[in-house]
Order: structure tokens, then sequence, then C-alpha cells
């Protein structure tokens, strides 16, 4: 157990100083391409671009989520929709062009459920490899105590 939270830990550290070193290595290469004012502007619309069809997505899904609900089903896609519309608005938001593409793909109702599934499958995964031990058990009553010790 402590070595899987060790290993957990080593991804997030690893993410938390990769993710920024790619984005600034793309930056600079993409700056050098198209120049550095030019850079600044398309960081500033791929934000604002992502922020407005994340909300429009995010429209549609809870508009989806309450037809769901009013058919009496529960609405599970949609909440995770939901939720991979606000780590795609998060990305968006965060400058660089890698979190940018990773938002934008979120978006897309066919690459998000793609992602959703892939995901939501490594978590099944996970939680059915338990150890499970099959047995049989039959109530007794205090008689059936009694019975037996005499």
């Amino acid at each position: 157990m402590q070595l899987l939270i060790i290993r957990q830990m080593n991804a997030i550290l690893l993410l938390i100083i990769g993710i920024p070193a790619i984005e600034i290595y793309l930056m600079i290469k993409v700056g050098g391409f198209i120049g550095a004012l030019n850079t600044i502007f398309l960081i500033f619309f791929t934000a604002i671009t992502g922020i407005y069809f994340a909300k429009l997505a995010g429209l549609n899904t809870l508009k989806s989520g309450f037809t769901q609900i009013v058919k009496n089903e529960i609405p599970i896609y949609e909440i995770l929709s939901g939720a991979a519309l606000g780590v795609a608005a998060f990305l968006l938001i965060t400058p660089g062009f890698l979190t940018d593409t990773i938002g934008f793909l979120l978006i897309f109702p066919l690459t998000r459920k793609i992602i959703i599934n892939f995901f939501s499958s490594k978590i099944r995964e996970k939680r059915f490899k338990k150890d499970y031990i099959e047995g049989e058990f039959e109530e007794s009553t205090d008689e059936d105590a009694n019975n037996k010790k005499d």
C-alpha cells in the first residue's frame, strides 16, 4: 500500500515539474517561429475561445442531464462529462499549448467520450481486481446453539 502511495506521489511530482517544463519549451519554440507577441496573442485567444466552447458544451451537458432526470434515469455520463468539461476549462485557462490541446480534446464530445471510457475502464479494472473469498453461511438461533452443546 505504501509503495502505491509513493508511486502516485512520484507521478504527481513528475507532472508538477514536467508539464510546466513542456509548456515553457513549446512556448519558446512557437515564439521563435511566429514571434513573441503572436505567441502571447495565441495564448489569450485559445483561452478565450476554449472557455466559450467549454461553456456551450457545459450547457449542452446540463440540458442532456436534465433530460435524463426527466426520463427517470441517472445521468452518470453527463456527470462525468460535466466534470471533464470543468477540467477542460481549467486547462484552457492555464497558459500553454499542451494544456490547451488537452482541454480542447475534452471539449469535443467524441474525444471526451473516448477519454472518459478510457479512464473509467482503468478504474473498473482496479476496482474489480480485489481478492474475494467465496463461502456460504447459515444463520443459527439460540436453540440451535443449545442443541449443539448437548
